[in-house]
């Protein structure tokens, strides 16, 4: 045993501390490694919406039947096209989307339906997102809004998804929290396009209106970081993992040693 000992100084690794040891580190790299794996999923979303970016937002403005219809929204690859219409606003069925942000500000988005149609207030709307207001001076205030433009007015708007239904309590009268399209156009006497438009150009421009919600730029974001630091917390768990197995083999070795009898050596007889 001892000479079997000598040539297997990792025998320890087969007790059940270290095999234990051993399935942690194993668990811990494979999660490291996942977690790595998602996060360049995550920068390969991000490269593909930088391209959407870049064909979609200087692209000449269209008609909005060119990419909406009628409780139709724009496909995934269309977001953030421009659209140009020719309408009227109709402020009696405006709304105010609750907790939107700007520059660090709390407030409310001014979402008002956009008459398009021939006839007037027969539609198709395009609900228009105005821009930003500030909150008022109480939480239970409700906001100065600027009034739209009024008579017929072309507007150009970047399209958008519409977002999914509110999970939260009812709003006050007049408020959303979330532009549920679908939901919203129900509550309206008029068709209205699938989707929204975010106003980037209004003529006439009224001499007060809301604050335009700026363009979103481009940016892979911290995902390339953030994948190497997972894969650099996996290699470390193995990693570690061996180099406690080898000082640990190193600290047996030692004692063993210690232990050793010495060794006297033997005289020749003449």
């Amino acid at each position: 045993m001892p000479g079997f000992t000598r040539q297997a100084p990792y025998r320890f690794l087969l007790t059940r501390r270290w095999v234990g040891l051993l399935v942690v580190a194993v668990l811990v790299a494979i999660g490291c490694g996942l977690m790595g794996l998602w996060q360049v999923d995550r920068l390969a979303e991000r490269h593909a919406r930088n391209a959407l970016l870049a064909r979609t937002l200087d692209a000449p403005p269209v008609p909005p039947q060119q990419l909406l219809g009628v409780g139709r929204g724009p496909r995934p690859q269309d977001e953030f096209s421009r659209v140009r219409a020719v309408g009227r606003y109709r402020e009696s069925d405006q709304l105010l989307v609750r907790t939107r942000l700007y520059e660090g500000q709390v407030g409310f988005n001014v979402l008002t339906p956009l008459l398009t149609g021939p006839e007037p207030d027969r539609g198709p709307a395009l609900l228009v997102n105005r821009g930003w207001v500030p909150d008022g001076a109480r939480a239970t205030d409700v906001p100065d809004v600027p009034a739209p433009p009024s008579g017929t007015v072309t507007v150009t708007a970047r399209v958008r998804l519409s977002e999914p239904p509110s999970t939260t309590g009812t709003p006050p009268r007049g408020q959303v929290t979330r532009i549920d399209v679908p939901t919203i156009a129900r509550t309206l006497n008029y068709p209205v396009f699938g989707g929204y438009a975010e106003l980037t150009a209004e003529q006439p421009r009224p001499a007060t209106a809301p604050s335009l919600l700026p363009a979103p730029e481009p940016s892979e974001g911290p995902h390339l970081a953030y994948a190497f630091q997972w894969f650099l917390f996996s290699a470390l768990a193995l990693g570690g993992y061996v180099i406690l197995a080898r000082r640990e083999a190193a600290d047996r070795a030692a004692a063993r040693q210690e232990r050793a009898p010495a060794r006297v050596p033997r005289s020749r007889v003449g």
